[in-house]
């Protein structure tokens, strides 16, 4: 790496083709991987400043362990530039600052790229560590240097404030099964907690088990499984639509009759309720890694994977009405 950064040109930019894919827990200080750490210091002290990480789709899904959501799905090209001679030094408090004030618009560029849940938080290392390599150094409160694993926790705590905003736009009723869901999974939980998350999150438990989103029996609640959802569910026609019940059910026609029956489905839910379906595909599929869930984590990387094809096939009916009107 130092050689490669001694005889780079300052005019270009240069790649480095990179995969590795192991993830650690590290208590309340958040996620940071040992292989990205190892990597990223090397690179760092060589002299480079990275400015990009990108993701390339190089495993194929038919492979053994392609099921696996946790599997390697794509390869990672870093993107480097010799570190300025002039960078300056900065504190945490400032580096920190400048984390949330950039990294934001950065990690919302990335969605609308379509990156998928599986690799965004590689893809969210780019433009954090770009930060990260702007200072020559971040001098920690107790006038040590900031680690790569330190700077990688901030990132990854980071990426999951952008995530976890995304849902306070959401309808009460969504917001209370993602709540729901990250602690119970699928599973059945006690009435009287559901009661109050529910009246916390401005709904009833009363309300979303008329609307079939939960079931409530016998002192116990859950959410309603896609296998339990019905066939014939027309949004036009609920009076009391959310997001988390349009993403289910987009899921379900996606893996039971393909990217067609998802598309007409998004045709009737118009752009807002199809983007916020997307924004919630991302928020579950990182509660499922976590959690380790993964089928549910599987199923929801394939829809954000299959969006566009999906989007592509909405419009189609459109356009053509719209031709058939201009003439």
């Amino acid at each position: 790496m130092h050689r490669l950064a001694e005889q780079a040109h300052p005019a270009f930019p240069v790649t480095i083709y990179y995969a590795f894919k192991q993830s650690e827990s590290d208590g309340a200080n958040g996620t940071a991987s040992t292989g990205w750490e190892t990597f990223l210091y090397a690179v760092i002290c060589a002299g480079f400043a990275i400015s990009g990480t990108w993701p390339m789709r190089s495993e194929l899904a038919t492979r053994n362990i392609g099921r696996d959501a946790n599997a390697l799905a794509s390869s990672i090209v870093l993107v480097c530039r010799q570190q300025a001679l002039n960078a300056p030094t900065t504190t945490r408090r400032e580096f920190i600052t400048t984390l949330k004030a950039e990294l934001p618009q950065a990690l919302a560029n990335l969605q609308k790229g379509n990156i998928a849940p599986v690799d965004f938080a590689q893809a969210a290392i780019g433009p954090g560590m770009a930060i990260f390599c702007r200072y020559k150094k971040v001098v920690e409160a107790d006038g040590s240097t900031m680690s790569v694993r330190s700077a990688l926790q901030n990132i990854n705590q980071e990426l999951d404030t952008f995530l976890a905003k995304q849902e306070e736009v959401m309808d009460p009723d969504t917001r209370f099964c993602l709540t729901w869901f990250e602690q119970y999974g699928k599973d059945d939980g006690p009435y009287g907690e559901a009661d109050v998350l529910s009246r916390a999150k401005n709904t009833s438990v009363q309300s979303m088990a008329d609307d079939e989103i939960i079931k409530s029996r016998a002192g116990k609640v859950r959410l309603v499984r896609r296998d339990e959802l019905k066939d014939d569910w027309d949004p036009e026609k609920d009076k009391r639509l959310t997001v988390w019940e349009c993403t289910q059910h987009l899921i379900r026609r996606l893996n039971i009759s393909g990217e067609e029956a998802a598309a007409q489905l998004i045709a009737q839910l118009g752009g807002s309720h199809s983007e916020e379906a997307r924004a919630l595909a991302y928020r579950l599929y990182s509660i499922c890694e976590k959690k380790k869930w993964a089928q549910d984590a599987l199923d929801y990387n394939s829809l954000v994977i299959a969006w566009p094809e999906i989007m592509k096939m909405a419009l189609t009916p459109q356009k053509k009405g719209e031709q058939g009107r201009l003439f």
